[in-house]
């Protein structure tokens, strides 16, 4: 019966070792959500920045379009 003593050992390490990988599941998935979340807000503030320039840009380009119509108009006369 020294037998029922090994197997008790076995299931309490089995258990064990499912708790240990049940948190380190738990602990993988904050981490990524957090580093999800994170990449996401980054993504976002790029994004914004890109458009903030890219409209800066367009509005650059147009005013250099309207003065040079200007000076043409100027020079034709």
């Amino acid at each position: 019966m020294s037998g029922g003593g090994i197997g008790r050992v076995a299931s309490k390490a089995g258990d064990l070792a499912f708790k240990a990988f049940t948190a380190g599941l738990g602990v993988a998935t904050i981490y990524l959500t957090a580093t999800f979340s994170a990449n996401v807000y980054t993504g976002i503030s790029w994004h914004k920045a890109q458009q903030k320039l890219g409209e800066e840009e367009s509005q650059n380009n147009s005013s250099y379009v309207a003065e040079g119509t200007e000076e043409s108009q100027d020079q034709t006369k």
